[in-house]
């Protein structure tokens, strides 16, 4: 067909126009008028419109059209003669222009290819360049299936379409502006103005360059070009102490992935780590710029999460210390009341405290104690309201609540508040609510479309799975007399095993956004378990990402515990065969497998590491 590819519609173009110069040099006396009056044409009633969109149209198609309605009403070589009488689905349509008659001109179908170019400036400096192309097409569906023959080489035409029907209309309406950022609305083309020194300007540039894209990725899909222009660069400009824990936090990415070993990369991330710590003492013995400080603080936080080798032992202080901080500075901006009262002011999430409680559930995990704000998760999943959640790290808020509710119990139970009856108890209250969050509706598909565009809507749903069966773990493993080697465990491993191959995996990726159900699931999956296969795999696909930030950390902590647990470590991917999911039994050698937990094992090598 002429219009299946753009050599044959431009060699289409060709022919019409062809046609036209010699109709308008043929005789138009008599002939062509009697053509006219005897041959009546049929009605175009079935044939398929293009969208009247007229000052799309290229300049040289407009004066075609323009032509040819002026000197033939049918410029087109076809006999009307052989016009079928009844409409049959099985004809391809002609597009045929009745300028004459027809109030607006329902053209031949076009596609149009829109290219958008970002330049990123710094200091004057290009540091980014991004490009895009959107192709708009009037191109319209076939007709139903039901009537439409199965003709080789035409499926493209359905699988184009609905491509772009999907990818356009399946997903919910996505909100732009969901987060409060505190920066205000962003400028159209504004160029970043970033004081820095000379010295420090190669940081600066591989930390836009290199380490932006690894932060927030889950964001960045629902919300593309946010995390630049809305999260990072207005806080590099405006706040100093936010610059220099980013360049701290670029020298460390760079030592990692370059390799780099010496003093002079060693003093970058000191000097700049001590000049963060030196501004966040200035602001808080002023007491003044409370946002700007718990900015920084959070940045000090969770970037590390991103970027440092396991191994680095530059001396650093722990994130639960800073953490510390940040609750203050949470409460004196009393954001905990104004998501509490989102429902009431409609207003939107606070950036800031959303990432405060995406720290605060999972880093609770990791000390064993009550999430500091567990009230005001609670009070939210009691009204079934959003704090932010699922758009910024891709886990529903209600699955994220639940493990903020198992947290709690964990640390009664390690307090002796509570005995063994009331923790059963609990724990199936709280599997009844899990099994709450899912929905028929959930269908955990491929979240990446055929055209390869992430479907972020699909790609939540995935994650949302992949967390709600580590949550499963995690409460389970709260169970008197719970071992890695009962059915139902091994059984929810397994699970997570298949879940993970719906979640896009290698450099671009979002492995490193489900380091936390890694960890749980990990540390309870045994030798034979498909789990430790797939992991395997996907840690090959990620290559050197794998080795540093809080997925580098994550896979020391799981080799460790493998290690003393069933003295196996993940060499790679054909070490570990899978076997079926069933509990053979749960003693080794005639000595019973040991029980080691995660945390008892970064509490006995001193590792303070927040695996989110």
């Amino acid at each position: 067909m002429w219009w299946s590819n753009a050599d044959a519609r431009k060699q289409q173009k060709e022919i019409i126009k062809n046609s036209i110069k010699r109709t308008k040099v043929s005789d138009k006396g008599s002939s062509a008028l009697q053509s006219h009056n005897v041959n009546t044409p049929p009605g175009l009633s079935h044939s398929v419109p293009s969208v009247p969109t007229s000052d799309t149209y290229s300049d040289a198609m407009g004066r075609a059209t323009r032509a040819a309605s002026e000197e033939s009403q049918y410029s087109l070589e076809y006999d009307f003669n052989d016009a079928p009488d009844s409409y049959d689905p099985y004809v391809q349509p002609l597009h045929t222009p009745h300028f004459g008659h027809a109030p607006l001109y329902h053209g031949y179908p076009y596609e149009v290819d829109i290219k958008t170019e970002r330049q990123m400036f710094v200091n004057d400096v290009p540091t980014r360049h991004d490009s895009t192309i959107s192709t708009f097409s009037t191109f319209h569906p076939p007709p139903p299936s039901g009537t439409m023959a199965s003709l080789p080489g035409d499926e493209w035409v359905q699988e184009n379409f609905y491509e772009r029907h999907d990818s356009w209309s399946a997903e919910e309406g996505l909100d732009f502006n969901f987060f409060d950022f505190s920066h205000g609305s962003p400028q159209a083309n504004h160029n970043a103005s970033i004081p820095v020194d000379d010295c420090d300007q190669r940081l600066l540039n591989h930390f836009v360059e290199n380490v932006l894209r690894l932060i927030f990725p889950i964001l960045e899909v629902n919300q593309h070009g946010s995390v630049k222009s809305d999260v990072i660069l207005p806080a590099l400009e405006s706040n100093r102490c936010y610059l220099h824990c980013c360049l701290s936090i670029s020298a460390m990415h760079m030592k990692a992935t370059q390799r780099l070993s010496g003093e002079q990369i060693d003093n970058d991330i000191m000097k700049h780590r001590f000049e963060t710590i030196t501004e966040l003492c200035k602001a808080l013995n002023l007491d003044k710029d409370h946002l700007q400080i718990l900015e920084a603080t959070l940045g000090m936080i969770f970037f590390q999460c991103s970027v440092g080798r396991p191994d680095d032992c530059l001396p650093d202080i722990p994130w639960h210390q800073h953490f510390q901080a940040a609750i203050s500075l949470v409460n004196k901006l009393d954001l905990p009341r104004i998501m509490e009262e989102m429902p009431q002011s409609s207003a939107h999430p606070p950036f800031n405290m959303t990432l405060t409680a995406w720290i605060d559930i999972l880093g609770a995990t990791m000390l064993g104690r009550v999430p500091l704000f567990a009230n005001t998760y609670r009070t939210k999943h009691l009204t079934g309201t959003t704090s932010g959640l699922c758009e910024l790290m891709g886990c529903s808020d209600r699955v994220m609540y639940i493990i903020s509710e198992i947290a709690c119990l964990e640390a009664l139970k390690n307090e002796g508040k509570v005995d063994e009856m009331g923790v059963c108890t609990h724990v199936t209250a709280l599997a009844q609510q899990l099994a709450a969050t899912e929905s028929p509706g959930d269908v955990l598909v491929d979240p990446v479309s055929s055209n390869g565009a992430i479907r972020p809507r699909q790609l939540s749903r995935n994650m949302t799975a992949v967390f709600r069966i580590a949550a499963r773990v995690y409460l389970c493993s709260l169970v008197p007399d719970f071992n890695r080697y009962q059915q139902g465990t091994i059984e929810l491993i397994s699970r997570l095993a298949e879940v993970l191959t719906l979640i896009p995996g290698g450099p671009d990726g979002f492995d490193r956004s489900l380091v936390w159900p890694l960890l749980i699931c990990g540390s309870y999956s045994i030798p034979t378990s498909p789990f430790r296969r797939i992991l395997a795999e996907r840690i090959d696909r990620l290559g050197e990402q794998a080795e540093y930030g809080s997925f580098g950390k994550m896979m020391r902590l799981l080799r460790e515990v493998w290690r003393r647990v069933d003295e196996t470590s993940l060499g790679s991917s054909a070490q570990c065969t899978p076997t079926p999911t069933s509990a053979t039994t749960p003693v080794e050698n005639g000595v019973k497998a040991q029980n080691v937990h995660w945390r008892d094992v970064m509490q006995q090598n001193g590792w303070d590491f927040l695996l989110i």
